[in-house]
């Protein structure tokens, strides 16, 4: 465990070791740009800005909706 500690502070590439300003852009990247906001109706906040979201949410929809059709299909052949 010690050994670990000590490679990571002797690594670069650690996150305790790169700058401020690359952790913050790190964390607004994945809060902008890969994390799923509920409030935005689980799209990320570039999704919402650009005006993809209604686009994901219909695709989402379409997907659920086929996806429960074919387990209603495999339940009724399973319980035939």
């Amino acid at each position: 465990m010690l050994a670990n500690r000590a490679r990571a502070r002797n690594n670069s590439t650690a996150p305790e070791t790169r700058q401020p300003e690359a952790q913050i852009a790190a964390l607004v990247e994945h809060y902008n740009h890969q994390r799923y906001h509920e409030s935005l109706n689980n799209v990320t906040p570039a999704d919402a800005y650009f005006g993809r979201g209604p686009a994901i949410v219909k695709r989402r929809e379409a997907i659920k909706r086929k996806t429960i059709e074919h387990r209603r299909l495999l339940h009724r052949k399973l319980a035939a």
